[in-house]
This record gives C-alpha cells, sequence and structure tokens, in this order.
C-alpha cells in the first residue's frame, strides 16, 4: 500500500494537520487539494528563497551527482567552502556543522562548559532553543519543560529587563543564551541597550555569550546575521532553519577570539556537514547580498505597517521579514481561518500572529496577505 501526507503511521508529536502540501514554487504551496496558498510561514522560516529557488536546487543536485557523504572522517569541498563563506560573513570564526538547530545549540552548550568550565546557562523567559534534553533545558517555556524536569542548571532572565538580568546571571553561569528577537515567544526584539548589558555581565563573570540565530539568522531580519543590528559581536552563534533552503543542516560558529573549547574527539556528528547540504547552503550565502537584504528591510516594513493598521491587531512588531502581530484573540483560530482563505501562517504563543514569508517574497504578495488577513479579523 501507498502511503499519503493524510497516513497516521507517524508518533503524535505534532497536532493533526488540516491540509497537507505536494509542491512548492517560489511563495506558493500546492495542496492535496489542488488549492493554491500563499505560504508567509516559510516552513518556519526555513524556505528562505522559496520553494525550489534556482540556485540552491542547482547546488545540490549538481551535488547528488558527485557525492552524497563521507562522515567527518574525511574533508568535502562543500563543507570548506561554506566554512569560509560563514566565517567571511561573520568577521572570523570556525564552525562545526550539524544536522539542526537542537543540535547546534547542543554544541553551543557543550562548548561553553568545556571551554568555562561552568555548567551554568543564563536565557530568557519565552526562549526557544531546542527540543532534545540539553536545550530544552535552556528553553524558558514551562509548558514544553515541565513533562522531562529534572532538566540542566539553567536560570531564566525576563526580556530586556536589564534588572532581571543582572539577578539571574551569576558566578555559576558559563553560557548566557540570547535570540536576538524570540520567535516562538512572541516574536520579541531584543532591545541593544539589553543585549550590550548582557555581553557585558558575561564577560564580567568569564562566561560565553551565544547568539542563537537558528531563526534569525541567514538574512531574516535584514542583515545576514542579527547581531549586526545590535552593536555586540558573539562568542557563539547557532545556525540552522534558513541555512541549506530546507535541506537538513545547522551550524555552530566560534569567534577567532573566544577562549577555545572543543579538541579533536571532544564532539562529533556522523552526517553533520553533509555535501549535499553544504553544496546547497554556499548557495544560498552566495544569494544573499547586499540587494537582496534591502529588499527584505524595505518589505519587512511593508509588512509591519500592514499589519499594524488591521482590524483586531494591537501591536506589531518584528525584525525584517519576522514579524509578529499581537491580536485581541487566539492566534491559533486566526492562522486555521487564514489557511481555509489561502495563506499559511503561524503562531508564536497564545494571542501573537508569526508572519515569516520567503525572502523573496514581493510588495504584491505582502498586499495579498494583508487582504486575506484583514478579512479573517474583520
Amino acid at each position: 500500500m501507498n502511503a499519503t501526507v493524510s497516513d497516521t503511521r507517524l508518533l503524535p508529536t505534532y497536532p493533526e494537520t488540516k491540509i497537507g502540501f505536494v509542491e512548492g514554487d517560489g511563495v506558493w504551496l500546492t495542496g492535496t487539494d489542488g488549492g493554491r496558498y500563499l505560504d508567509f510561514a516559510a516552513g518556519i522560516a526555513v524556505v528562505s528563497l522559496g520553494h525550489r529557488h534556482p540556485a540552491p536546487l542547482a547546488a545540490a543536485h549538481a551535488q547528488l551527482d558527485r557525492l552524497w557523504h563521507v562522515s567527518n572522517l574525511f574533508a568535502t569541498e562543500p563543507a570548506a567552502e561554506l566554512a569560509a563563506q560563514l566565517s567571511a560573513r561573520f568577521g572570523g570564526a570556525q564552525a562545526f556543522f550539524c544536522n539542526s538547530g537542537t543540535e547546534a545549540n547542543e554544541a553551543a552548550l557543550k562548548y561553553a562548559r568545556k571551554a568555562t568550565g561552568k555548567p551554568g546557562v543564563l536565557a530568557l523567559e519565552g526562549s526557544f532553543h531546542g527540543r532534545t534534553l540539553g536545550s530544552l533545558a535552556v528553553t524558558g517555556q514551562p509548558g514544553k519543560r515541565d513533562a522531562f524536569e529534572p532538566l540542566g542548571p539553567a536560570r531564566f532572565a525576563k526580556p530586556n529587563d536589564i534588572a532581571s538580568l543582572y539577578s539571574e546571571c551569576d558566578e555559576n553561569v558559563g553560557l548566557v543564551l540570547l535570540e536576538p528577537v524570540l520567535g516562538e515567544g512572541g516574536v520579541v526584539p531584543l532591545d541593544p541597550a539589553f543585549v550590550a548589558a548582557a555581553a557585558s555581565r558575561a564577560h564580567g563573570l568569564g562566561a560565553l555569550l551565544a547568539f542563537d540565530e537558528v531563526q534569525t539568522g541567514v538574512g531574516r531580519t535584514g542583515s545576514f546575521f542579527a547581531w549586526e543590528q545590535l552593536g555586540v559581536k558573539p562568542d557563539l552563534v547557532t545556525l540552522a532553519k534558513a541555512l541549506a533552503n530546507g535541506l537538513p543542516i545547522g551550524c555552530l560558529l566560534v569567534a577567532d577570539d573566544a577562549v577555545r573549547g572543543f579538541a579533536v574527539g571532544d564532539h562529533g556528528s556522523t552526517f553533520g556537514g553533509n555535501p549535499v547540504s553544504c553544496a546547497a547552503a554556499v548557495a544560498v550565502c552566495a544569494t544573499i547580498d547586499d540587494e537582496l537584504l534591502a529588499s527584505v528591510r524595505a518589505h519587512g516594513d511593508r509588512l509591519l505597517d500592514g499589519l499594524a493598521a488591521l482590524p483586531g491587531v494591537t501591536e506589531a512588531r518584528g525584525a525584517g521579514l519576522l514579524v509578529g502581530a499581537v491580536l485581541d484573540r487566539p492566534a491559533g483560530e486566526v492562522v486555521d481561518a487564514a489557511l481555509d482563505a489561502g495563506l499559511v501562517c503561524l503562531t508564536a504563543g497564545p494571542n501573537v500572529l508569526r508572519l515569516a514569508p520567503p525572502l523573496v517574497v514581493g510588495a504584491g504578495e505582502i498586499d495579498n496577505a494583508l487582504e486575506i488577513l484583514t478579512e479573517v479579523l474583520a
């Protein structure tokens, strides 16, 4: 028997889906019902260049014809090239490649423990860093943590509350872990003053400062890294989601001037640095140029301004094309109604609508999405 997208032989870790998708093209998806849907979720901020973008598509196809896998026991050209490109973008860093954002954050946790000798982690209330036990331990959402307690030695400060930051961050902390924009936590941008205080506190205590840019990185906020807009360069950065435009990849970047941590044998990943994913990621990095980043900023402003004017929206916030609308009603109901009307979008907590379209979205498609939301919210 052939399985279908509605097959139920999957562990029930996700809610039942209303629809499946069978094809994508740019910012559009085709559903199992034959309908066309405007994609303002991008696979949770993953398909950054849109579905089937020619650059990563061609790069992945070419690499599939050459070499799929050799493990990290041997070097490959795509992994070396991707590490070099990311280092150049960062301003000097070494890369560890893995398969997901969760794994990248696990690598950051492990690196900081080794480098500083301190077990404590300071993260933020409402943050999200992954589902494995280490990354879950530093996720500031009790609803995701409670069923798996006791977890690791993490403490949580209130976002943009400097007094809370200093109160919770003590000498046992070896890692301060921040999302420049809290994604699942309500699309909450961090203030530059708060980030500066976090950097000062971390370095004053001999801790490392890490930015979880799994959702904000690779152009999403209008610069390649979100930290470029905050005035603070971190010791560690984690990337994933958009890096290979949908192929599985994760990355830990360690600044050249950060304290040394890992030695040979300290960490690893069988599939990390996969040549096909890395080849696609190289093409993604090359495509995200100044012109595209300027477009992200301009279209992000258009989307933000449009959302702020909609009925039922009490606040619109975000950075670039990671935008949230605080609603006067449950966000889940709006997401469901928008899907019925042909728009795919996300929630970010009980009453926040999250929009993260492909970075190649145009003004007409933004206006189309706003028209659908106007009807849904009326």
